[in-house]
């Protein structure tokens, strides 16, 4: 048998307990990174019906980047730069929050009734988590034939293919699509740590079956491995040199200590300039919870 990992997600309503369900991987009780992908919420596919969808007012974020992949359906964002962007299947929204941004998402009026996709962040390190804040929107990736898996390539390169998306820390992520029985060698990186994630369908790695919920941990090491198919498969792959530093991850931010966590969420609830003001979106933005009674300490890639 192979020596991966299958990490649980955990469930998690986004916007308080009446929220948006999502499935929550990243950070792991097991392992808090891959690379410097550092967080990851999967959801649905959800069937909108008469509800109002993905409402996630706007929030503060510090010292990362934000990724959105749609399966399928719709996402409105909105950020205190003065971006609205419509984001659909097979386009990136990236958005690197920096020294602070606050953005919105939620659900557009006119869609099509269903929503699918992840959101992720990725670390920025010491040397970048105070840039200025940016958001670029990427309508064409780049799309690379693997033998019998066809992927488009979100952030970093896989085989030929670069994908436009600035990234900061080397790293790879793609989705990867198989018909079915499909069979194919995915080319790696050996110093890069890996893991998979099933959209939908099912997959075999290697050995390893995986399907949507958890997340499989491939380690590093690896120059390439083998992905298979029964039905139709969709799988996302994330992988990145291990990211060395030590982080403090809270509600919305990514710092250094716990200092500079308490004046982050200042900032926010005081709503200095660090952090704008998202226009247009219809309702409240978010509170801060309050912090916890014990100080936060700063945590490698792997929980000890």
């Amino acid at each position: 048998m192979s020596d991966f990992e299958l990490l649980e997600g955990a469930p998690v309503a986004l916007g308080g307990p009446r929220g948006f369900a999502v499935t929550r991987t990243l950070p792991n009780r097991e392992r808090r990174m891959v690379g410097a992908w550092c967080f990851l919420d999967a959801y649905g596919p959800h069937e909108l019906g008469d509800t109002a969808g993905m409402r996630v007012g706007p929030h503060p974020h510090t010292g990362l980047q934000t990724v959105t992949w749609l399966v399928a359906g719709e996402v409105l964002h909105r950020d205190s730069l003065g971006n609205r962007q419509e984001i659909r299947p097979g386009q990136l929204n990236l958005m690197t929050a920096g020294r602070g941004i606050s953005h919105s998402e939620e659900s557009p009026r006119v869609n099509s009734g269903v929503l699918h996709g992840v959101q992720l962040w990725v670390a920025l390190p010491h040397a970048d988590r105070d840039v200025p804040p940016a958001f670029a929107h990427h309508a064409d990736l780049p799309v690379v034939a693997l033998g019998d898996v066809t992927a488009t390539v979100l952030m970093g390169t896989l085989g030929d293919a670069t994908s436009p998306a600035r990234t900061h820390t080397p790293l790879v992520g793609a989705e990867l699509t198989l018909a079915a029985g499909a069979s194919a060698a995915i080319p790696l990186d050996p110093g890069f740590e890996y893991a998979i994630l099933a959209l939908d369908g099912a997959a075999t790695v290697d050995d390893a079956e995986v399907k949507p919920g958890p997340l499989l941990y491939l380690g590093s090491g690896r120059s390439s491995v083998r992905l298979g198919a029964g039905p139709p498969t969709r799988v996302l792959l994330l992988g990145g040199e291990p990211f060395a530093e030590r982080l403090v991850m809270w509600w919305n931010f990514v710092a250094r200590d716990h200092d500079e966590v308490v004046q982050m969420r200042a900032d926010w609830e005081s709503r200095t300039p660090r952090f704008g003001e998202v226009l247009g979106y219809d309702g409240p933005p978010l509170p801060a919870p309050p912090m916890p009674l014990t100080r936060l300490v700063p945590r490698g890639r792997i929980r000890t």
